[in-house]
Parts: structure tokens; C-alpha cells; sequence
């Protein structure tokens, strides 16, 4: 199973299975058309590498009788990549060339008519580009009003489709050209377009799109489903992904990983000097750097459409060296964020360091029972984690709550615990022992208004690179996890949240910000919990 899943046979030469000669007809096809802003002799579409190769891809596998092997492309490119252009020559292979059946239906769908338009008038710029092709069709594009190209011949039509989607339940279209999936709000299109596919033999689905923001759409969920066909984890020889995105590791200011995840730029498009530009202007303003690294790097912002976190300064906080047993000199501020039922339950350490850091680390708790079908329907190695450590599983079907209490004990015993940090809400149980033991407790409801500082302290620690950790696989994750409301003015608040897919955890986020929160009472500024009303605050709890 490769790690790796962009397309580097786009690159490597590698010979594409043509046997019956479908592939080579798409491209002839291609380059027979003319388009309006081309640079080369009469006018031709000028075809570039990576399109033929993709173009190769989709359209030569086929099976002994003919069919296709590729049903469903899901092909994410940077913006400025010319994808408008080859998605219309390969809407108008299934209108006027040699993909078009009698009376076929090729569909251009979006999410708005205007995005659907953008296409479609591609396509029909090149139409009327040769004449021939013209007296081929005709196109319908009036403003305001249904938009087709009908082939004369074989009644063949290209249609632009949006988003009321109760309205193409009839359609049954051989092919559909999705455009820029990652902004589509909901799913009726995407249901009608599919149930109107299953009617036709052998279609094609091509979807085509840049990176979005977000696990609540049907955007990310074919996104997540490409990346593990991509991998190997999944073995579906009918779905092609061709995902140019920017890999783990990878810095995204390094102009060599730009011409790897944009191919276009060595033909000259984007613009290379715009992209340095907008670069420099991300160094030092995350939101600009989240929107290049999305729009320009095809980084998926998975868990939120506004991150909480910048997760490569989290990750550049990994010391390799870190060591639990160099902290026990340290203060140190405990956040717990309890389960209910069978959830995780999380305790993270927040030691602060005299030059400002804050080196955190977590310990994962969860019950035994149904431990192997959360992991299956989740898809999470939580069984492997517990072998490597980094969860421990506790028997029965919840945790109760003396296991959290002895090890907070523990805990305590260990390192310079200056205080616990719960939600009332749940701690009940607990509160008496660990008094009992002469630990501080301190109660924060996890509710908007007492989160709302604990969660920009954390923020204000990670991205102002002052965090530090040991590369914990489920910390990092639940961090991933958050999905955030930020504050727009005085009056509101921010908030975290965990996202849609049964995966998304964010316990130790929530921990975590308890404990960092408190860590940071060290400094300056000091941290919100120093002046929160707790007279008012453990009225409200009870």
C-alpha cells in the first residue's frame, strides 16, 4: 500500500493500456478541435502533456467487449491549471466526437447556474471556433435560459445543469462532467445526476475540482474516497483518482513542490510571479496561507472551514527528543475532558517552560467492549494504538470513573501538578477523591462562554509556534478533528466543534485547551481563567 497518493504516473512514462484505440481517438479528437485563446498554428487546442496523459488514462483501459474500465474520475487541480478548458473538450467528445451516442445526454453540473455556465460556454467558444463544428450543431445560450449544444447528426446534447436538483430526476446522461465539487451545499443534484446514470450503460462520470474546506460535504467524502483508492486501501478498478495535491512534508513556500502540484506552471500557467507574491503576503497571515495552500496546493482543508489550527506549525512542534521524564520539574496543569458512554476520554499534561513554550502530552482512555467495531465503522487503528501504547483500553462497556481518578493520582505523584481542570458537568465523581489527595480542582463548563477563552489561548500557543509535543498520533488527530466558529465581533464567541465523520474526535483538543489555558496564567498577558467570575461560573454549573 503506497503512502503517496498523487498521480506520479502523470510524469514517469509509464505506458497506458490503449487496446482497442479509445484513448488515442480522445486525443486526435482533442486536437483536431480549435479554442479562442490558442497560440499555435491555426488555432488548434493546444493539448499539453499532463492532459494527454490524463486524457490517455480515462478513455484507453477497456474491457475485451469494449467497455469502459474507468467509470468515475475524481481529478483535483490547483486553480489557474486550464481545467475549464480540457473538461469541455472531453463534454464535447461525448457531444460531437467519437464518445457521442444517438440521442445521448452530456451534462456540465455545478453548483450555481453561473459556475455551470463557466463551462459550458467553454465548450460552445470552441464549437463556434470551427466552422465546421457549427454547422455540426446548434447552441442554445440565451440569457436566462436553458443551455445546450445539439448535435444535428446523431441528436447527441450537452446541457448545463445546476443546483435544483429535483429538477434533473429525468435526465439520463451517458456522461457528466462535475465541476468544482467542493462548493456543492447539498446533495440532491449529485443523487439525481448518479440515478439517472444507472439507468444508461457504460457511463462516465468525470469530477473535476479544486481542494475544499470542510468533512460536511459530498465533496470531501468522494475526496476521502479518491485518496484511499489513490493509497491502495481501497481496490476499485472503475474509479480513477488523479489528485495533484501537495504532500505531508512537503513546505509549502518550496517553488519546486508548486511545479509538482500545479503542471501547468512549466507551460507557463498559473502564473509563477502571482504565486510568489501571494506567497510572501501568507508568510506572516495564516487565513492567506490556508487559502494558498488550498487553492494553489490543493491541500484539503479537512476538518473545518476555518481552522482553528495550523497544522504544519503543530506538527513543526514535534521534538524528537521529548522525553516525560524531562518535565517533572516543570508546572504543570492537567485538562480532562470525560466520555459518556463508550467515548474516548482524554487527560492532557500542559508543562510550561520558562522561556514561554508549553510542551504538551495526553493520555487516551476507552472501554473494551465493541473496541473492534468503533474501530472498523470509524475507520481508526484504535487496536493498534493500544498495542503501541498511546490508548489504554479499559475492560467493560464504559470507563469508570475511579480508573481516571487513580491515574490522575498517579499523575499527580509524578509531576509538579499545580492543578486539575474539569467540566463540572461530569467530574462529580471524581471531585471528593482528588480533593481528598489535596489536588486543586478547578471546574470550567464546557459551555460557549467559558470555552471561548481557554480555545484562543490554545490557538494563540499553537500557531505562535510556542507548543511543543512528542508526535502523540490520537492528539494530533483530535486537533485535525476541530471544526471552529470564530468570533466576528464582541458580542459573539469562538467555539470548537468536532466535524461530521464518525472519526472526528476532538476530546483531546478540548483537554488540552483546559490545561494550556492554565499553563499560560504564567505568562504576561495571563490567561482568561485568571479572570473568569468562578463564583458565577460554578453557579451556572449547578
Amino acid at each position: 500500500m503506497s503512502k503517496s497518493a498523487f498521480p506520479h504516473w502523470i510524469y514517469d512514462g509509464s505506458p497506458i493500456p490503449d487496446p482497442l484505440g479509445y484513448g488515442q481517438d480522445a486525443v486526435d479528437f482533442i486536437r483536431a478541435l480549435k479554442h479562442p485563446a490558442s497560440t499555435i498554428p491555426k488555432g488548434r487546442f493546444q493539448l499539453y502533456d499532463f492532459q494527454e496523459r490524463m486524457t490517455r488514462r480515462i478513455y484507453g483501459p477497456r474491457n475485451p467487449d469494449g467497455s469502459r474500465i474507468i467509470r468515475t474520475v475524481f481529478l483535483m487541480l490547483p486553480r489557474g491549471n486550464r481545467k475549464t478548458s480540457i473538461a469541455a473538450a472531453w463534454a464535447l467528445l461525448h457531444t460531437v466526437g467519437p464518445e457521442a451516442r444517438q440521442a445521448g445526454q452530456a451534462i456540465f453540473a455545478a453548483s450555481d447556474r453561473e459556475q455551470a455556465g463557466i463551462g459550458f460556454k467553454e465548450a460552445a467558444n470552441i464549437v463556434r471556433e470551427d466552422k465546421r463544428l457549427v454547422r455540426a450543431t446548434r447552441i442554445y445560450d440565451a440569457h436566462n435560459s436553458a443551455k445546450k449544444i445539439i448535435s444535428r447528426q446523431n441528436k447527441a446534447e450537452l446541457l448545463a445543469v445546476s443546483s435544483d436538483g429535483a429538477a434533473q430526476h429525468g435526465k439520463t446522461p451517458s456522461f457528466v462532467l462535475v465541476d468544482e465539487i467542493h462548493a456543492w451545499k447539498g446533495r440532491e443534484l449529485w443523487e439525481a445526476l448518479k440515478s439517472g446514470m444507472a439507468k444508461v450503460p457504460d457511463t462516465l462520470m468525470i469530477i473535476a475540482t479544486t481542494a475544499g474546506r470542510g468533512q460536511e460535504t459530498i465533496g470531501f467524502e468522494l475526496y476521502d474516497y479518491a485518496r484511499k483508492v489513490a493509497t491502495g486501501e481501497i481496490d476499485d478498478p472503475s474509479f480513477l483518482p488523479i489528485i495533484f495535491e501537495a504532500e505531508p512534508g512537503d513546505d509549502w513556500r518550496d517553488e519546486d513542490v508548486w511545479h509538482k502540484v500545479n503542471p501547468g506552471l512549466k507551460h507557463g500557467f498559473p502564473d509563477l510571479g502571482g504565486l510568489r507574491t501571494m506567497a510572501r503576503e501568507a508568510e506572516h497571515r495564516p487565513a492567506e496561507r490556508f487559502a494558498f495552500q488550498q487553492y494553489h496546493l490543493n491541500v484539503w482543508q479537512a476538518a473545518s472551514r476555518d481552522p482553528l489550527f495550523d497544522m504544519a506549525v503543530y506538527d513543526a512542534g514535534h521534538d524528537p527528543n521529548f522525553d516525560l521524564g524531562d518535565l517533572e520539574g516543570l508546572p504543570c496543569y492537567l485538562g480532562v475532558d470525560l466520555s459518556r458512554s463508550g467515548d474516548l476520554t482524554a487527560i492532557v499534561a500542559a508543562f510550561r517552560h520558562e522561556d514561554g513554550r508549553i510542551s504538551v502530552h495526553p493520555w487516551f482512555f476507552l472501554p473494551s467492549e465493541g473496541l473492534e467495531d468503533k474501530a472498523k465503522v470509524e475507520q481508526v487503528p484504535y487496536i493498534r494504538w493500544s498495542e503501541d501504547g498511546q490508548l489504554d483500553v479499559i475492560e467493560g462497556p464504559v470507563i469508570e470513573p475511579d480508573v481516571i481518578a487513580s491515574k490522575i493520582i498517579d499523575l499527580c505523584g509524578t509531576f509538579d501538578v499545580q492543578e486539575v481542570v474539569f467540566d463540572p458537568s461530569l467530574a462529580g465523581p471524581l471531585m471528593s477523591k482528588l480533593i481528598d489527595h489535596g489536588i486543586n480542582v478547578l471546574q470550567v463548563p464546557q459551555t460557549a462562554k467559558h470555552m471561548h477563552g481557554p480555545i484562543c489561548d490554545l490557538e494563540r500557543v499553537v500557531n505562535g509556534r510556542r507548543i511543543r509535543h512528542g508526535a502523540h498520533p490520537i492528539l494530533r488527530n483530535h486537533f485535525d478533528s476541530v471544526v471552529v466558529k470564530r468570533a466576528t465581533s464582541a458580542s459573539e464567541l469562538t467555539t470548537m466543534h468536532k466535524g461530521t465523520r464518525h472519526s472526528n474526535h476532538i476530546d483531546g483538543a478540548i483537554a488540552a485547551a483546559l490545561a494550556v489555558s492554565r499553563a499560560a496564567a504564567g505568562e504576561q498577558r495571563g490567561s482568561y481563567l485568571d479572570t473568569a467570575n468562578f463564583e458565577e461560573l460554578w453557579n451556572e454549573a449547578a
